[in-house]
């Protein structure tokens, strides 16, 4: 009998924010930690609006693991500096974000190939912040495999709380297949407790996971939740819901998020229209065809209630 595995909800930019991780944690659950999308210094200044996302009154009910990317010590000192504000012991640092416009200025897994950068980084969060928790989430390598295995003995060595590892390179975006050698190859050598991260879309794909590799310490879903929001709660009961259950839970996560991002955007119905037809990009992919593109192509949002109505009913 496998152990039930931790499941925490990976970090993916303009979808899992703070509106959509409260009313995911009050309706569907099963999840152990939510990530927030990386806080980053821009021209000097923390956004204003990555600075709101990580507020605690904006996260109840929520287990937030604020996460920050920083291609030197100065700008990941001025993040760490708001998560203390904040009241936040616990902080994950990015070396697996492979968007290129990043990545090339050595953010992310963009530092991977550079061992000395990503000592300094980890050693300097470290040293400087004693009573801190430090997590990294990262890939295989920006280039090659070889990349993660170079920096395992600096890894090994530091007190880091886990390690999540997203089995692909930088390079690579989302594209292709994961790379399980390469990930066995770390997981066989990495001295702390492991998080698996890619492509775990149903309760058996989590399963194959952990029956591969079975000293994990958990895993990390993103997009396969985005698609079906209850599979944590799923994975973690052990059987799937009802349909009639599926339907109400996500009626009422829609309305939830509706209403909270009507009430905290001011651009009026066509910047709420534009927002929430983003709810549905990865949600439901077998949902009916017809009623996902009358969503797609809704210009009002009465027309728009009525195609996410037709698509629930």
């Amino acid at each position: 009998m496998q152990n039930i595995l931790p499941i925490h909800f990976a970090p993916l930019q303009g979808y899992t924010e703070a509106i959509y991780r409260q009313a995911h944690a009050r309706i569907f659950g099963g999840v152990e930690s939510y990530y927030s999308p990386f806080v980053r210094v821009e021209r000097g200044e923390i956004r204003r609006k990555d600075m709101r996302e990580i507020t605690p009154d904006n996260n109840r009910g929520v287990n937030l693991i604020p996460q920050l990317i920083a291609p030197n010590v100065d700008k990941m000192e001025q993040i760490i500096a708001l998560f203390i504000e904040k009241g936040y012991r616990n902080v994950d640092i990015n070396l697996g974000c492979p968007f290129p416009i990043l990545a090339k200025r050595h953010n992310g897994s963009g530092m991977l190939p550079y061992p000395e950068e990503v000592r300094n980084l980890l050693t300097t969060a470290i040293e400087k912040h004693p009573d801190m928790q430090f997590s990294v989430k990262m890939r295989l390598g920006w280039e090659n495999t070889e990349e993660c295995l170079a920096l395992l003995p600096l890894l090994n060595e530091l007190p880091l709380t886990h390690i999540i590892m997203h089995p692909r390179l930088g390079k690579q975006q989302y594209k292709g297949e994961v790379n399980l050698e390469g990930f066995e190859a770390f997981y066989n050598k990495c001295r702390h407790p492991l998080i698996y991260n890619g492509d775990l879309l149903t309760t058996e794909d989590i399963h194959t996971i952990a029956g591969r590799f079975p000293h994990l310490a958990g895993v990390m879903i993103g997009r396969g939740l985005l698609a079906n929001p209850a599979l944590a709660l799923e994975y973690q009961q052990g059987h799937p819901l009802s349909d009639k259950e599926m339907q109400e839970k996500l009626r009422l996560f829609h309305a939830d998020i509706f209403a909270q991002y009507g009430n905290l955007l001011e651009g009026g119905d066509g910047q709420l229209l534009t927002k929430m037809k983003s709810f549905w990009e990865y949600m439901m992919p077998d949902g009916d065809r017809k009623a996902k593109k009358a969503i797609h192509k809704a210009n009002k949002l009465e027309t728009y209630q009525t195609a996410v109505n037709n698509l629930l009913k």
